[in-house]
């Protein structure tokens, strides 16, 4: 090959990575538009004009062989690409208004609306390769405050009720089922562990041990929790976990009452208890085992019904379907490869159990040593999926 012709190749090599440089400097102007404009049209992004920088100009003029030439273009992309911006977690405002679809209840309704999602986009690389763009967080409109109404069965056993629950309805494109799933991340509220409230509604005594000793009559109204060997607090997991779980109810067709929707909600265990009985259509409280002595994840199991309660009220007439709806539970996370503690279940004297007239339970997800990444949450929410799921087929 003689030199000229060597010579043109170069400059053909050189002319594609300039082409290059310009399609993603173009990508990356309407990319950091769109950040800070949000809601621009698709039309707006196509009147971006790409637009090369005499920096990139220059520095390409002076590139003396093909080898160089593949380098700068690497190193050039690096230092003017911009990262895509995360979507606006704006707040929405809730609207007081009375009650709404919710019997006896006071709710606050906000702006009519449906959960929003940014779908997953992709942009091309010099090299064409598609280069994976982070989903932007969920943002729900959707939503109603649900409080203690005081003329429910046992609302007046509630010593701490000034907080509220947030109802989140499902996206019509689910395929909403009008089923209702009450998600109660456990503990998380302030001052609870000083107050008392009474361990069963006729006020006999509590008959097994556990955070409250057997033969007590009142318990705390809700306990601190735990703390996980690495420092952090049940509360905390426990709120995550409630999270994505609603994620995956909610993408389901089902609408979820988150009992505690925040770090702190001024709703003690019988306030949250009578909330769902009156509200949704079951009751799955989430917890992480304490006090076991073990030094290794125990693995999950429900908490069922102490034999000597299933003849009081309102235990006698429920506690077969709190053992349904918890073995379903259990399977469904077996059934995800989650460890499961035993048989799958612990008999356990607990106020939630003492207080439901719905379908209940207390799912125990492991203990202080069990891992609780995203990734291991995220595969014990679609377990409980599937278990709701088996459930609700079933009635």
């Amino acid at each position: 090959m003689s030199n000229k012709e060597m010579l043109h190749r170069k400059q053909y090599r050189i002319a594609a990575v300039v082409a290059g440089l310009a399609l993603a400097v173009s990508m990356t102007a309407c990319g950091a538009q769109k950040g800070t404009e949000g809601t621009e049209s698709v039309e707006t992004m196509e009147n971006v004009d790409p637009v090369v920088p005499e920096s990139v100009v220059a520095s390409v003029e002076t590139i003396e062989n093909e080898k160089n030439a593949e380098e700068f273009g690497r190193e050039t992309l690096a230092e003017t690409s911009v990262p895509q911006g995360a979507a606006n977690s704006a707040g929405h405002e809730m609207v007081t208004s009375g009650t709404d679809k919710v019997p006896g209840g006071e709710a606050a309704v906000s702006q009519s609306g449906m959960p929003t999602e940014a779908a997953g986009s992709q942009t091309e690389t010099v090299a064409g390769q598609p280069e994976a763009i982070q989903n932007q967080p969920v943002e729900y409109t959707d939503l109603q405050q649900i409080t203690l109404n005081p003329d429910w069965e046992y609302a007046d056993h509630s010593k701490i009720n000034t907080g509220a629950a947030v109802l989140y309805r499902a996206p019509e494109e689910s395929g909403s089922k009008g089923i209702i799933i009450g998600v109660n991340a456990g503990h998380g509220t302030a001052g609870g562990a000083k107050v008392k409230t009474l361990c069963h509604p006729d006020g006999s005594a509590k008959t097994t041990g556990g955070s409250t000793a057997a033969g007590a009559t009142e318990a705390a109204a809700v306990s601190g929790g735990m703390t996980f060997q690495d420092g952090t607090p049940e509360r905390t997991v426990t709120l995550q976990m409630a999270q994505i779980l609603r994620d995956k109810l909610l993408a389901s067709g089902y609408d979820v009452l988150m009992l505690r929707d925040g770090e702190d909600v001024q709703l003690d265990n019988v306030a949250r208890t009578v909330i769902c009985n009156n509200v949704a259509d079951c009751h799955i409280a989430l917890h992480w085992d304490s006090g076991d002595g073990k030094n290794y994840d125990k693995g999950c199991f429900y908490i069922s019904v102490p034999e000597v309660l299933k003849s009081m009220e309102p235990v006698a007439s429920h506690w077969q379907q709190h053992d349904a709806l918890g073995a379903d539970l259990v399977e469904g996370l077996r059934g995800q490869g989650a460890t499961i503690y035993g048989k799958g279940n612990m008999s356990i004297d607990l106020t939630q159990t003492s207080y439901s007239t719905i379908p209940s339970v207390d799912m125990e997800l492991g203990n202080a040593y069990s891992d609780h990444s995203d990734a291991i949450l995220d595969q014990l929410a679609e377990g409980l999926l599937q278990g709701i799921n088996v459930y609700f087929q079933q009635q």
